[in-house]
């Protein structure tokens, strides 16, 4: 499988300088959208309306947010070895400052809406809801980048809860952006992948339990990044024939749509996830072209991190309007779910669409000043 490639082929496969892979915009939206899929049904349970999950694709949020990790190391500890590679050190100030311009005026954004909504709005409408945390807390934890131990310590409410993967992306790079400054490139391919299987055993082992209690995946992003560093130092871990990469695209989607792979405990389930994600990743990179037509999907996947941030507000709001339809309007359960799912799905699109165009993208254009 793995092979020493050509140099154009080698090309081909880096993301340099930021490039968007539409092979890979494709995987966000995709993503992206069985997030918002997983949550819908479960949000309709609690409220009492009718809902539908038992198709497994409605109940893969979980293993979509791992693949956003994966992805993420990819890209992210990629470009930071082609700045170390090209101008011999990594700006860690610039690193940190386009982080913050991309995901914190969101994030802000619904961590304000999130407390607004929770403390004052619902109880101006008389809708219980009880939260069992102290505000300053609350707001010192998600500002800490600590979103997930919040998570774990108290039920901050769904608006709040997908807050918890951005604080665990922050972690890691944290902690990993110095450690890539100070290593030598040579080092860094046995550095992330040490770090990744020693992670992962401590990750499945009784001895770390917190690692799972506080939804520390660290290892899928270090695995990400091991193969970004292995193609660029000439290893292409994707096959050469197209109906092989084929093959690693069905059985990611038939992990996503079915349950026909079954695992008797969470180390070979994780670890099959692992893999899985790593090669789907590499192999559509190397396949970029082949996804060029899926337009609106790429858009998705553009747009992606504002589904993910804003679908839990959409739900609410789309929920609350539903409880009082479906009450004057005895609506059947199957009209409701239908009616439900597409009002979600659009509403989601649509603002994240809005907020990509006239919030997201002023700070994006701030961000490309400070690349070296």
């Amino acid at each position: 499988m793995i092979t020493q490639p050509s140099k154009d082929l080698m090309v081909k496969s880096l993301i340099l300088k930021g490039g968007r892979v539409k092979s890979l915009d494709l995987l966000r939206g995709f993503m992206a959208m069985c997030v918002v899929i997983y949550h819908i049904p479960q949000i309709s349970r609690a409220v009492g309306l009718p809902h539908f999950s038992e198709w497994p694709m409605f109940n893969r949020g979980t293993e979509a947010v791992f693949v956003f990790f994966t992805l993420s190391g990819y890209l992210i500890i990629g470009l930071l070895y082609d700045e170390k590679e090209y101008f011999g050190s990594i700006n860690i100030k610039n690193f940190y400052i386009r982080r913050i311009l991309r995901l914190y005026p969101v994030y802000y954004l619904v961590l304000t809406f999130g407390f607004v909504f929770y403390h004052f709005l619902l109880p101006l409408f008389g809708i219980p809801y009880e939260t069992n945390y102290n505000l300053i807390e609350a707001i010192v934890l998600n500002v800490a980048f600590l979103p997930n131990v919040f998570k774990t310590l108290y039920e901050p409410g769904s608006i709040l809860l997908v807050l918890w993967s951005i604080g665990i992306e922050e972690q890691f790079y944290l902690v990993i952006a110095p450690l890539l400054a100070v290593l030598a490139l040579n080092r860094y391919i046995g550095g992330l992948v040490v770090f990744t299987l020693v992670y992962f055993i401590f990750s499945h082992t009784n001895y770390f339990t917190f690692l799972k209690e506080y939804s520390l995946y660290y290892y899928f992003m270090s695995a990400g990044g091991a193969f970004a560093v292995l193609n660029r130092n000439g290893y292409m871990l994707s096959f050469k024939s197209s109906f092989a990469r084929l093959g690693v695209y069905l059985v990611f989607l038939f992990y996503f749509s079915t349950d026909w792979f079954q695992f008797h405990n969470e180390t070979a389930k994780g670890a099959f996830e692992l893999i899985l994600f790593c090669v789907l990743i590499v192999n559509l990179v190397v396949d970029d072209k082949r996804f060029e037509k899926f337009r609106l999907m790429q858009y998705l996947g553009k747009i992606s991190y504002g589904i993910y941030m804003y679908h839990m507000i959409v739900v609410n709001l789309v929920l609350f309007l539903f409880l009082k339809v479906h009450s004057l309007f005895h609506l059947s359960s199957t009209t409701v779910i239908i009616l439900i799912n597409l009002s979600c799905i659009m509403g989601t699109i649509l603002v994240s669409h809005i907020s990509f165009k006239y919030f997201e993208s002023k700070f994006l254009l701030l961000k490309y000043k400070f690349r070296d």
